[in-house]
Formats: structure tokens, sequence, C-alpha cells
């Protein structure tokens, strides 16, 4: 039977983000999405690194159509959803294109408008957005309803991953934000790279939250499931790294029991929390 995240259609819209790239942040949000749609959920896994979209490499797929076509009006958005044979649908984006590196004010509305009427079919929307701080990253992330910042315990991942918290922090009053630590030996080394964070944006940001979803462990598994262009929780199911990202997605659905951590009273996209970044 499919589960649901509540009775009246409210999808959960997480982003997944990180202040440097190559620390896994697309493998994990595809695996989530996998993992979501596996436990019966409807999800959509949005490619929002626009310009240089990889989760269909990663997949191993050649959609028809990405955000390009929907953006420049070429094609409608039930034309651009792609369902993969994984349980999940994505949103493709372009690689190789500059025409969306930075969207303009009218074009974040448009999109915005474009996916309005997904609000009613989804039950979890998942963000892969860029790394770094660039217009679009941030953007991204003040559009979701939950930010997860992807970690490793390399010390410019750490380093990277405050300098984007204080950006959301400063410029855009964003507070609340959720770890995964990813490649770690185990828990104590997750929480100690967690504990650095922590320390550093309690002495020098005032007022962010930080929360540990949890970690995903070092696993050669899915290095090979890479290289094959598969899920790794499809390919190596029984895998510690699987093991511990099916934990992650069961701490991410308990966020919808506790409202107090959504920022104002989002539903979907909410617009007005973009008024004043445009």
């Amino acid at each position: 039977m499919a589960h649901k995240v509540n009775s009246k259609k409210s999808p959960l819209v997480i982003s997944f983000t990180s202040g440097k790239g190559g620390v896994g942040k697309t493998n994990i949000s595809t695996n989530l999405a996998y993992i979501f749609g596996s436990r019966g959920f409807n999800t959509l896994l949005l490619d929002a690194d626009l310009g240089l979209g990889n989760v269909d490499v990663l997949l191993g797929i050649t959609p028809k159509y990405n955000v390009f076509h929907l953006l420049s009006h070429q094609k409608k958005l039930h034309e651009v959803i792609y369902k993969t044979d994984y349980n999940f649908s994505i949103l493709p984006a372009p690689s190789g294109l500059t025409d969306f590196v930075r969207l303009t004010p009218g074009q974040k509305l448009e999109f915005l408008d474009a996916l309005d009427p997904l609000e009613d079919e989804l039950d979890i929307f998942l963000v892969d957005t860029g790394a770094g701080i660039n217009d679009n990253v941030l953007y991204f992330n003040m559009a979701s309803q939950y930010r997860i910042i992807i970690l490793t315990p390399e010390p410019t991942s750490l380093t990277d991953g405050y300098a984007l918290i204080k950006v959301l922090h400063q410029m855009h009053k964003i507070n609340d934000f959720f770890i995964i630590v990813n490649l770690c030996k185990d828990l104590n080394e997750a929480k100690n790279v967690f504990k650095r964070l922590y320390v550093a944006c309690d002495k020098f940001l005032n007022g962010v939250s930080l929360s540990l979803l949890g970690y995903v462990s070092r696993d050669k598994n899915v290095t090979e499931a890479v290289k094959l262009q598969i899920p790794f929780c499809m390919k190596f199911p029984n895998t510690k790294a699987c093991k511990n990202l099916n934990t992650v997605a069961s701490n991410i659905l308990t966020l919808k029991n506790n409202e107090t951590n959504i920022d104002g009273n989002i539903k979907f996209f909410w617009k007005k929390l973009l008024f004043n970044s445009i």
C-alpha cells in the first residue's frame, strides 16, 4: 500500500546543497528519491544544477527534454518530467548550456508558476542544487521548505558548507539547516564533523539552528554503483551505506510532524519568500 505524507496533499520540498562539489550530493539525493519511491511516495527529483545537470548521467538515462525546454516555452511540464525505472521521476537539467546558469527574476517566477500543478500530485519533491553560493543555489534553497547541507570530513567541505549557511542566514534570513555527513568511517566521525560546524555557527551566526539527520558510510559499493549508473541502494541494498541512507530517509519523514522547523508557513514553493531576492 502506498504511503502518504499526510491526508491533505502538501508535499515535502527539500533541497540538497553543499558549499563545494564532490561531496556526493547528487548521489545522496538520487538514492533518497529511490528510497522514498520504493516506500510508495510519489517522488520527483529536480536537477537544479542548471547548465551542469548530471542526475540523468548518474542514472544512465537520456531524457529527451529538460528544464531548458520548459523555460523556453517549447514544452509543458508534463512533457519534461521523466519517469525513471526506479520508482521516482526526475525533472532534468540541461548540461553545457549557459542560458540558465543565472535565472532572471522573470524566469524565477515563471519556474515557480510552472511547478504549481505538482502541489496536488506529489508527496515529496527533492531539489538537487548546484554547489557553492551562486544565485541559483541560493534561489532554490530559499524556495525549499527544508534545506539539507551535505558535508564530508574534509576541511574544505566544512569551510564551504559554513560559508553557504552564512550567506543564506545573513542575506536571506534562513535559520534552520539539516546536515548529512557523507563518506564517514562511522557515526563518531560524523558527530565530530557536525560538532565542528555547530560550534562555528553557534559562535559567529546568532540564531542558526543545525540538526544532524544522519551519515553515510564510505563504501566501495557506492563507487561501483556509480560506474554502473544504478542507484546504489537498488544495486547493493544490504550495504552499510544503504542502511545509513534508509535511516536518513526515515528521519526526513519525521520533519513533516514538526512544523516548528518550517520557515514561515510554507506549503509548497512559497513565492513571497523570494520577492525580496529577485
